[in-house]
């Protein structure tokens, strides 16, 4: 398929984070997403980008504006633990029309690869209307390996990613079709629904 037929996309990056949002220290996590993403796909990509602070109703507004904006995609990054302001969870699943979970169950087996805290991890995704919403970890490491999965020394996969499910879930929806560099993370899709 020639560059020019890739359908464009747009995508809503959401990193919350009460002091990053204040200016105590430079947020990672949009950039990150945005590095990551720019690679993995192949579409042209429109980013929406929010930088918000810890409050859930701050959290919920910014991710109803992004779908309602026409964000096929839109990944929050932060606010998933059991500390008291951590209620990215509680703002996504609030706006969500269907809860996904195994996104949230195979985020925390590719952590549990790394540190033993996984579980304490919250992450949900969730539909709204024709947007997929997920919420990833903080740190940018993290972003990228939850994304992309695990590799074996050979190169193989190892633990799955996230993202090899996104394409397809977004065609389920209603939004445009994705294409991802293999190299990067490929994406599956039953054999019905490939272009």
């Amino acid at each position: 398929m020639p560059e020019t037929a890739f359908e464009p996309v747009r995508v809503g990056i959401v990193s919350v984070s009460d002091r990053a949002s204040s200016g105590v220290y430079e947020d990672k996590g949009l950039p990150a997403l945005r590095d990551w993403l720019g690679r993995a796909l192949r579409n042209p990509v429109t980013f929406d980008a929010r930088l918000i602070p810890d409050e859930q109703a701050a959290i919920s507004a910014a991710l109803v504006e992004l779908a309602d904006a026409g964000c096929s995609l839109i990944l929050t990054t932060g606010g998933t633990g059991p500390a008291p302001r951590d209620v990215t969870p509680e703002a996504t699943v609030a706006v969500g029309d269907k809860e996904l979970p195994g996104f949230g169950e195979q985020m925390r087996q590719i952590g549990l690869a790394f540190v033993p805290t996984s579980i304490l991890s919250r992450q949900v995704a969730v539909v709204r209307g024709k947007s997929l919403i997920i919420n990833l970890p903080g740190q940018p490491k993290a972003i990228a390996e939850t994304l992309e999965g695990l590799k074996a020394d050979d190169g193989s996969p190892r633990v799955p990613g996230i993202f090899a499910a996104v394409p397809y879930c977004i065609d389920l929806i209603g939004g445009p079709y994705l294409v991802t560099d293999d190299a990067v993370c490929k994406a599956f899709r039953p054999k019905s629904a490939r272009r």
